[in-house]
């Protein structure tokens, strides 16, 4: 059991920045991957970002790839999504997900592969 709880949401107008932040609860030995999604209102789940507490690597969706940052600081249990050049698409409740079980040799780019998930945060970014 992960709890994990996103803060950081709001409006913004076209072009600003916002940053996330996803603090999980932490569990002894574990040291989860972590990833960002997004759902847009009728449209599916989708990944966006991903990053590996043990090797450091991070990966994005081509739609955000240049225009957002993860990054994590593990001695607050914290991850985080650095949002720059909003878009009016870039609206979305935001995820934030822990993945523990899944396979060390994925990358972690679908939800599927995730374990635990947070309540979601909007984003809204206006034109």
């Amino acid at each position: 059991q992960l709890q994990l709880v996103e803060s950081g949401g709001g409006l913004v107008q076209a072009g600003g920045s916002l940053s996330l932040s996803c603090v999980h609860s932490g569990r002894p030995g574990i040291k989860p991957g972590m990833g960002w999604f997004r759902q847009a209102p009728g449209k599916e789940r989708e990944f966006v970002a991903t990053i590996t507490w043990s090797g450091d690597n991070t990966y994005y969706a081509d739609s955000v790839k240049g225009r957002f940052g993860i990054s994590r600081d593990d001695a607050k249990n914290t991850v985080y999504l650095q949002m720059n050049s909003l878009r009016p698409d870039d609206t979305a409740i935001y995820y934030c997900a822990a993945r523990v079980y899944g396979s060390s040799s994925s990358k972690g780019l679908s939800a599927n592969e995730y374990d635990y998930w947070g309540q979601g945060i909007q984003v809204t970014v206006s034109s």
